[in-house]
């Protein structure tokens, strides 16, 4: 198994390097008490209540199961499980990745080191992911497999190689792989067993759309 090498030696690096991209995607990764645990970008979860401010995101009102959030006047509520939300200044909020809502189309713009890095869902759970051409299958870090609640305990094992040389990882199927409104659905992965700070969007999911690219734009078409 083929993992892309320029993905696996640079994302140590990239976790660490900072976003001057104009939009944040925003997504409720749980509750904390009376807190939302906010999502922005690639970063950890934060712990925000109601009133306060986490990297230009307000947080207006916490139930049990949403969050309400104000970016420059336009508010948006975010609910557990659903598909992270784009803000980005001077606009309202959209779905990540998705014009329309037509279920069909994707468009993604490539941040300032030339990735394409955004927020989508693995069977409902809310993952960071970076556009891998390069890579055969999606390729998720054990730890966040195991955030994810992912079974690969009995899966198929399978050598890879790394830029650490060969190791063993677990061949699993995602029953949904979701960006805005656009799903697929029984999608090939691999677990690994290094954590990496983004799940690799390969060639499992990537081959399900007729992909343009167009300078920093990235457009993904829902093959029929």
């Amino acid at each position: 198994m083929k993992i892309h090498r320029f993905a696996l030696a640079a994302l140590t690096a990239l976790c660490f390097a900072p976003s001057l991209a104009s939009a944040q995607a925003v997504a409720l990764a749980g509750m904390l008490g009376s807190k939302a645990l906010l999502v922005v970008d690639a970063n950890p979860p934060k712990a925000v209540g109601a009133g306060d401010v986490h990297q230009g995101v307000k947080v207006i009102a916490v139930t049990k199961e949403e969050a309400t959030i104000e970016v420059n006047g336009a508010r948006r509520t975010l609910r557990l499980g659903e598909a992270p939300v784009s803000l980005r200044l001077g606009e309202a909020p959209v779905s990540v990745g998705a014009r329309g809502g037509s279920g069909k189309r994707v468009i993604l713009m490539a941040d300032s080191r030339g990735h394409f890095v955004n927020s989508g869902t693995i069977n409902g759970r809310v993952m960071q992911y970076m556009v891998d051409t390069g890579a055969s299958t999606i390729a998720i870090g054990r730890t966040d497999a195991d955030r994810m609640g992912l079974n690969y305990q009995g899966a198929e094992p399978v050598r890879m190689n790394t830029a650490n040389g060969v190791a063993q990882g677990w061949r699993i199927k995602l029953d949904s792989v979701r960006l805005g409104d656009v799903e697929v659905l029984g999608v090939e992965a691999i677990i690994t067993p290094q954590p990496m700070p983004y799940v690799l969007l390969g060639n499992s999911f990537l081959t399900q759309f007729q992909m343009t690219r167009i300078n920093d734009q990235m457009v993904l078409e829902k093959r029929n």
